[in-house]
């Protein structure tokens, strides 16, 4: 008898096809909507395998009602969405998929510090609007990219990639990361930096840390005062990390000149988010993965994370290797 897997979002087709060899799946279709709690709960109670969103809440509560549920492969790199712990005390594997979207994250990153940088959205919507009536010498002007100062929060592979982007503007970069990287520095002439000087000397602030309880509004009122005035603050981590009501006091008050975010403490954001107000504000809709190749990329590599799950065979990001016991066996 295969082994039945849930899908709670409709996924690329060959990962799909993948998964319909070896099991018997099942999926939430809506691609507008993210599954209903109570759907989820029913269906979580009957799977061996569940391919999930960050969307999806995979909690105690939920994870009470898995009983047969041996592996939850999550795509996405980021996990915080799970309860990786209380999935660990049930046996469950717990998978992501990172690397693969290393690049393309970086790229958003960079596209969006460079947008809001030079206040291209705005500028579109000026033209649009029909506002563009003649050339003034400082009509819609924004700062300097090629040569400024950019301090990266979060070493890891994105913030790697980040600041090899950011060699090729000529940029001074400076980093805070848990630990220091002397490779990385000698290869790329990067700067260590406590997070106090990071804020202070940068002209552009890219937040690329995993969500922790550690780095929960790491980034609030102090912070945002350090930061120069000229300074624009960019966000393509998770939403938490900053503390919005701060940040929003900031940009209205002139305390930091821009901010560009991929990512909001809820989402999708609400329209009556008094940063959508702002026009010295980029919004995106959590896209620092989207493009076509990435994405189906980390559906296949979700699948085969799901997949080897089943087979007994340890996932090849395995988040939780405590499942596993010493000699190599799945407990």
């Amino acid at each position: 008898m295969k082994p039945k897997v849930y899908i709670t979002r409709q996924i690329p087709e060959p990962a799909l096809s993948k998964l319909r060899e070896d099991c018997e799946v099942l999926m939430w279709e809506r691609e507008d909507t993210p599954v209903p709690r109570d759907v989820l709960e029913r269906e979580i109670a009957r799977v061996n395998g569940l391919l999930c969103m960050l969307t999806e809440a995979v909690n105690q509560d939920l994870l009470i009602k898995a009983k047969k549920l041996r592996v939850i492969s999550q795509m996405a790199v980021g996990y915080d969405n799970i309860d990786v712990e209380a999935a660990t005390r049930r046996g469950i594997m717990v998978a992501n998929t990172p690397d693969v979207l290393t690049e393309t994250t970086a790229d958003l990153t960079f596209a969006l510090l460079l947008a809001t940088a030079r206040r291209v959205v705005e500028s579109a919507g000026f033209l649009r609007r029909g506002e563009w009536k003649t050339w003034s010498p400082m009509l819609l002007t924004g700062q300097d990219v090629f040569g400024a100062v950019i301090g990266i929060i979060g070493l890891g592979r994105i913030g790697e990639a980040v600041a090899r982007r950011a060699k090729g503007f000529n940029m001074k970069v400076l980093y805070h990361n848990r630990n220091r990287k002397p490779e990385a520095e000698r290869k790329y002439g990067l700067i260590y930096a406590d997070l106090d000087s990071l804020l202070k000397q940068s002209d552009f602030v890219c937040i690329l840390t995993p969500y922790t309880p550690e780095t929960r509004n790491l980034i609030s009122e102090r912070e945002l005062a350090l930061m120069k005035k000229n300074s624009v603050l960019i966000n393509t981590a998770r939403g938490g990390i900053v503390n919005e009501a701060a940040l929003y006091n900031a940009l209205k008050n002139g305390q930091i000149w821009a901010a560009g975010l991929d990512v909001f403490q809820q989402e999708p954001v609400p329209l009556e988010n008094p940063l959508l107000s702002l026009s010295n504000v980029i919004a995106l809709p959590h896209i620092g993965s989207a493009s076509i190749n990435t994405r189906v990329k980390m559906a296949k590599m979700a699948a085969n994370h799901l997949l080897q799950g089943l087979r007994g065979e340890r996932p090849a990001h395995l988040v939780n290797p405590e499942v596993w016991s010493a000699d190599g066996e799945f407990l």
